[in-house]
């Protein structure tokens, strides 16, 4: 039970019982026939926390979307999100939505969610003291997910060494369960493929290309989708957790069939464990459920 939803058992108890009472008999892969939905908990690479497919991101223009609906507007879109299944939510230092977050999930037990945050490049050189401030302004013990945030070069690896053996620390203190990366461009993507040390990778992702990692890592160029599916595929073929960003092309998809095709392309991708979507409203949490339980539906 702990690695499924409530709502998913009983799909799958509801098929079983169908399949009982026409035939007496349950195919072997009976399980895989309920279609999958947008809350459902999944497999993250090799990690053991599970996030729900879709996540609630809080970053929207930097965070500056959810920043302006207000504490109490906030708190009410964060439990609409709770109330339909979704129980990843991801924020970032940058976005400065840490103690909004915090109250929005207060009374919520720690071990319903899973939490990803982002530290800064220039952090670089006080990750535990950076760790604690991300702590105390989340109320929280622990974090399932920390990402170093928008890695730039081609040699970040090598760059932020020092960065990424503290937060290896920080993981074997049970102060984060997984770590990885967020990046703009195709050149540190491409140094993502080959690190081992990843253990979640958030990649910006669409098929019409916007704000998709290209060339120079400039965020308004157009992004070369073949080349950043390659790394993907090459980065979840090793067993890495990818989760995929700026799936609604960071909130410039105003026309619904394109927020349409860019969905079931994603719930198309073999690569891809789960999404993360900034949302300013109850209505766009409930059309994303909707458009991913019909893409998952077929």
């Amino acid at each position: 039970m702990s690695d499924i939803t409530r709502r998913e058992f009983i799909n799958r108890s509801a098929a079983t019982a169908a399949l009982l009472a026409g035939s007496g008999a349950i195919p072997a892969n009976a399980e895989t026939a309920t279609p999958g939905t947008a809350v459902d908990r999944v497999k993250l690479g090799k990690i053991a926390a599970r996030p729900t497919r879709l996540g609630m991101g809080t970053g929207s223009h930097g965070g500056r979307d959810q920043r302006e609906l207000g504490q109490a507007a906030f708190d009410r879109l964060v439990r609409h999100a709770f109330d339909q299944g979704i129980r990843y939510f991801d924020t970032a230092d940058n976005y400065k939505t840490h103690a909004m977050l915090r109250s929005a999930l207060k009374g919520i037990p720690r071990d319903q969610l899973f939490i990803q945050t982002k530290i800064r490049v220039g952090d670089a050189d006080q990750v535990p003291a950076t760790l604690d401030r991300f702590r105390h302004e989340l109320g929280m013990d622990y974090f399932d997910s920390v990402l170093i945030h928008c890695a730039r070069r081609h040699d970040w690896p090598r760059e932020l060494e020092r960065m990424r053996d503290d937060l290896s620390k920080a993981k074997d203190q049970q102060i984060i369960r997984a770590h990885g990366m967020s990046c703009h461009g195709l050149q540190p993507l491409s140094a993502a493929a080959e690190c081992d040390w990843i253990d979640v990778g958030l990649i910006r992702i669409n098929p019409q290309g916007k704000h998709v990692d290209g060339p120079k890592g400039a965020f308004s160029e157009p992004g070369n989708v073949p080349k950043v599916l390659n790394y993907m595929n090459q980065m979840h073929a090793k067993g890495k957790g990818i989760i995929g960003m700026k799936i609604i092309g960071n909130g410039t998809f105003t026309d619904a069939a394109d927020r349409e095709k860019s969905i079931r392309f994603a719930m198309q991708l073999d690569c891809l464990d789960a999404v993360v979507i900034g949302f300013k409203a109850p209505a766009e949490v409930d059309e994303a459920v909707r458009r991913i339980n019909a893409a998952l539906a077929g």
